[in-house]
């Protein structure tokens, strides 16, 4: 079959030929019709984020197709099935071998290469912001189990707003909800925040979070004036430790996904401990397929709770742009670039 391997950048890539995948038990092949191009795929072309163990190192975190084979004990699937899967590496290729468990059916409505934009966003988003986070769980302070006060509902910082992950959960947290604010930088992407029907928009060159997210939250009077936010998503790390901390509410966590702003900062337990608030840093790439906090739960849950929400609109696909397999290094320079508003495919079909 036809891949995409690469050498020491993302200038590097080339179209080649591989061996086929063979479906290991438990396992299915599927033949690609497109994959979505993902941050960490650039970052794995310069050597900053390397494939678990045992994982394909042909690049591509999640992709859709149909099935052309299965392993053994693979029963609730079919050759032939068109679907969309999570995947730990493999996605730009002719065909990818997965496991079952992380294999989904494409929602209702979506097209066969539009499905390939969820997998990866829909796992991240609900397994962060939900599964750890609470949200719309009773554990956050404004969600169901402070209803009987009419605390109002939860409050959610997205940092980096108008992104393929940060555009998603922006809708999730509408559909189940929560108020929600955005940082992002520049007009253009400001305006595309907007238009998901976030509360309240922060340019982050121009303005400072913490003291919007204050102003933001100065109206909720039933639970403390200025009182910030429930839960911050986070893909800046170090450079926005402290002022994450600074815009949270009592009770409140952070869910750090992404180290854009480095990997290493100093933590103030000072001001951490008097809010009783948690911080917690998560990987989707590299969690197990079974057991606690596994892959197969995780895409579970997306089938059972966000495939409806992308099937009734509330929670919509953008495509950007489709560029075939032999450009892939095209695909991965338009999303260093910063150019592209939606979601990138690299179509093999």
């Amino acid at each position: 079959m036809k891949a995409i391997e690469y050498s020491t950048g993302p200038d590097t890539l080339r179209l080649t030929e591989v061996p086929d995948p063979a479906p290991h038990a438990g396992e299915v092949v599927i033949d690609v019709a497109a994959t979505a191009v993902n941050r960490a795929d650039l970052l794995q072309t310069k050597g900053h984020y390397p494939p678990p163990p045992g994982a394909s190192e042909i690049l591509g975190l999640e992709c859709s197709g149909r099935i052309s084979a299965l392993g053994e004990g693979v029963e609730h699937l079919s050759v032939g099935d068109e679907v969309c899967a999570l995947l730990a590496g493999g996605g730009y290729a002719e065909k990818v071998a997965v496991p079952a468990a992380q294999v989904m059916p494409v929602p209702a409505g979506v097209s066969l290469h539009e499905a390939a934009t969820l997998p990866e966003v829909a796992c991240t988003v609900w397994s962060n912001l939900v599964m750890t986070g609470g949200l719309g769980r009773g554990v956050l302070a404004a969600d169901a189990r402070w209803g009987e006060a009419k605390l109002g509902a939860p409050r959610v910082l997205i940092h980096g707003g108008a992104g393929g992950i940060g555009s998603h959960a922006v809708q999730v947290c509408r559909a189940l909800g929560a108020r929600v604010a955005t940082t992002s930088g520049g007009p253009e992407k400001i305006q595309m925040c907007r238009d998901l029907g976030v509360d309240l928009a922060i340019d982050y060159r121009d303005e400072d979070f913490v003291e919007r997210v204050k102003e933001w939250t100065d109206d909720d009077e039933a639970r403390g004036r200025g009182r910030g936010v429930d839960l911050i998503l986070d893909v800046m790390g170090a450079k926005y430790l402290d002022r994450n901390i600074a815009a949270l509410a009592p009770d409140g966590r952070i869910i750090v996904i992404g180290m854009q702003g480095g990997v290493k900062g100093e933590l103030n337990l000072g001001r951490l401990l008097p809010k009783r608030a948690g911080i917690v840093a998560t990987n989707l790439r590299a969690r197990p397929v079974d057991g606690p906090g596994g892959k197969a739960g995780i895409c579970r849950e997306v089938v059972d709770n966000v495939w409806p929400m992308v099937a009734d609109g509330r929670v919509i696909t953008r495509v950007s742009q489709e560029i075939p397999l032999e450009r892939a290094s095209e695909a991965l320079a338009l999303l260093e670039s910063g150019d592209s508003h939606g979601k990138i495919l690299v179509t093999v079909d």
